[in-house]
């Protein structure tokens, strides 16, 4: 069993057997306690096996959690500067590794190249600008009500953390998470995407090169029933962060509840673009075709809606449809390709229900709607890129997230029917307003139901140093990236300090100079 992780070879092409990958438990890969396995396929080749995972069971979780909770205390001690340096030294060993992981990724998870090299650098900022946090943790000083007493409030780590990650970012996730709760001074156990384990287990193996103590970063790989739900369950994990479905979202949150211990979410969303008729047409246009084929739709900020009003529809509609049928669908590591599949058969099969229901609705297909299963796309999970046009706000591809190369064009009357449209269903993640009007930008700004609000761009390419997250059904409040990631992975503690050498009492009658109790 292989002890350091690299890039691996492409098996089926020189007849190469696959490699077997363990969990990363306590410094070192090690097998599965039920010796069994599971294969990662190249969703562009499913003839290709990238590996072969260890398919894990609750004793391997217990495990990964014996170690992080033995590592905890050196690592909490552990100044925060020094924590950061560790991370900083990561970023570097990422940067020196990008192409190669890149390359990987596009293998494993069938983004194409120039998105997976973005996948990588994003975990590249995250890891730069979270070692600046280890000179900041912020806290706050206070004056208090009583003369000669100090207050004051400081962050301290939680404990034990179990991250639950997707495969649709499966190295720039992760970094979200893992990176501001390490330099948080907590200890982590990551279950990562059943259909992306090998970046986990490379990006986890990268963090453990620049320098972590065994133990405080770990990883188990399998389902979610076995994995990650024991991972929930084990009373020392003080905190879980999970980024997947709505419906798993609820279940986790739900138990999370039950067992009185933090829970973050970050689940779906069905992102609107909003083009009025002051809009810049080719600007939206091009922002539009990337914000719904970027990485085939399966973002959760990817554009699924694009409102329109009326008077500029018509040729919107025809010019959106050159664009998409002249997109490129092929394998990832061909740099002339655009589109590269789904990640699985399973996600395939959902595109292809959604554009049947869009069919039974009534929604007009523009172009697409049919897999491809030909050629150089036979052995792959490719779905053309596919436009609905005159949806209707209620119909269902205009209110369920699909996860896929499909998006659905509304017409609207007005400005404040976009506004209404946008707002109408149940997530909030991602919003985008095309104008070149300053004041309906602004009001959209102040109106739009989003975690996060684009003025002349699509619903994607958020920035780490910024909060990400949405509401309604989108979350549960909770933030990742910027310094409010810090918040999640830390809780406060407020401190007093008395040096007047005699008991005061607070919220008591007294007088403000004395500081003595008033008759």
């Amino acid at each position: 069993m292989s002890t350091q992780t690299k890039a691996p070879e492409a098996h089926a092409a020189k007849g190469g057997k696959p490699q077997t990958y363990g969990n990363y438990i306590n410094g070192r890969q090690v097998k599965s306690e039920s010796g069994e396995t599971f294969a990662s396929y190249n969703p562009a080749n499913r003839d290709e096996v990238i590996g072969h995972f260890a398919s894990s069971t609750p004793k391997d979780v217990k495990a990964a959690v014996d170690a992080a909770a033995k590592a905890f205390p050196l690592w909490k001690a552990t100044p925060a500067p020094h924590r950061a340096e560790i991370i900083l030294k990561a970023a570097h060993l990422l940067e020196t590794r990008k192409e190669e992981l890149a390359q990987t990724m596009v293998r494993e998870m069938g983004k194409v190249l120039k998105e997976a090299r973005g996948d990588v650098q994003e975990a590249i900022d995250m890891a730069k600008y979270m070692a600046g946090e280890g000179r900041r943790l912020v806290g706050q000083t206070v004056p208090s009500e009583l003369p000669n007493k100090f207050a004051m409030a400081v962050r301290q780590p939680i404990g034990v953390v179990g991250l639950i990650t997707p495969w649709n970012f499966p190295i720039a996730i992760p970094s979200w998470k893992t990176l501001p709760a390490l330099v948080a001074g907590n200890t982590v156990v990551i279950k990562p995407a059943s259909d992306t384990p090998l970046c986990a287990l490379m990006f986890v193996e990268i963090l453990n090169e620049a320098g972590l103590p065994p133990g405080v970063l770990n990883l188990v790989t399998g389902s979610g029933s076995k994995v990650g739900m024991a991972l929930v369950e084990d009373p020392r994990v003080r905190a879980v962060s999970l980024t997947g479905s709505t419906e798993v979202g609820r279940r986790v949150a739900g138990r999370c509840g039950e067992l009185m211990k933090k829970i973050s979410c970050e689940l779906g969303g069905k992102n609107a673009i909003c083009v009025m008729e002051d809009a810049n047409i080719e600007l939206a246009l091009e922002g539009a075709l990337w914000g719904a084929f970027g990485t085939a739709g399966q973002r959760c900020t990817a554009a699924s809606r694009i409102i329109v009003h009326k008077s500029r529809y018509e040729e919107f509609c025809k010019a959106f449809k050159a664009r998409t049928e002249a997109l490129k669908i092929g394998y990832g590591l061909d740099p002339a390709n655009e589109v590269g599949p789904v990640v699985s058969q399973g996600q395939l099969d959902t595109v292809k229900e959604y554009v049947e229901i869009g069919k039974k609705e009534g929604a007009k297909l523009l172009c697409g709607g049919h897999a491809l299963t030909d050629g150089e796309h036979a052995k792959g999970f490719f779905h053309e890129p596919t436009v609905f046009c005159d949806v209707k706000a209620n119909m269902r591809i205009a209110q369920e997230e699909i996860f896929g190369p499909v998006t659905a064009i509304i017409p609207v009357e007005s400005f404040e029917e976009a506004l209404e449209v946008a707002n109408g269903t149940e997530f909030g993640l991602s919003l985008s307003m095309y104008t070149q009007d300053v004041n309906r930008a602004f009001k959209a700004i102040e109106d739009l139901e989003s975690g996060i609000v684009y003025i002349n761009a699509p619903t994607i390419g958020a920035e780490i140093q910024l909060p990400f997250g949405g509401v309604k059904q989108t979350g549960n409040g909770h933030r990742e990236a910027g310094s409010t990631a810090i918040d999640y992975f830390t809780e406060w503690k407020s401190i007093y300090i008395d040096y007047s050498g005699r008991l005061q009492k607070a919220q008591i009658d007294t007088d403000a100079i004395t500081g003595k109790v008033n008759p």
